[in-house]
C-alpha cells in the first residue's frame, strides 16, 4: 500500500500563487509516474501534470506556462508550484501515484481562488 499526504492548499486572490506537496509513503518501491489531478464542483477529475522519475513532465494545456510539477525522488515528495492562479483553477487538487499496474489517490486538498 501507497499513502499519499497533501498539504499547501488554500486560499488565494487571482494572480496569486501557491505551492502544493505530496509526501508518499509506504510501499514507495518505484512509484513512477506521480502527478496532480483537480475536480471542481460539478466537473470530472481532470489531469493538471505528471512528472516521472528521471523528470519528463506533461501540463493540462490550461495550467501550461502557469504551473510547475517537481519531484524529489529521494523524499518521495511531489510539489506543484502554481502561479498566476485564476478563479477557474479552484478545485480540489490530488496527489496520484502508480506503483507497477496500481494507482493510488491521496485525499485531496482544496484549492479557492478569489477573483
Amino acid at each position: 500500500q501507497v499513502r499519499l499526504v497533501e498539504s499547501g492548499g488554500g486560499l488565494v486572490q487571482a494572480g496569486g500563487s501557491l505551492k502544493l506537496s505530496c509526501a508518499a509513503s509506504g510501499s514507495i518501491f518505484n512509484i513512477n509516474p506521480m502527478g496532480w489531478y483537480r475536480q471542481a464542483p460539478g466537473k470530472q477529475r481532470e489531469l493538471v501534470a505528471t512528472i516521472t522519475t528521471g523528470g519528463s513532465t506533461n501540463y493540462a494545456d490550461s495550467v501550461k506556462g502557469r504551473f510547475t510539477i517537481s519531484r524529489d525522488n529521494a523524499k518521495n515528495t511531489v510539489y506543484l508550484q502554481m502561479n498566476s492562479l485564476k478563479p477557474e483553477d479552484a478545485a480540489v487538487y490530488y496527489c496520484n501515484a502508480w506503483v507497477l499496474s496500481s494507482v493510488y489517490w491521496g485525499q485531496g486538498t482544496q484549492v479557492t481562488v478569489s477573483s
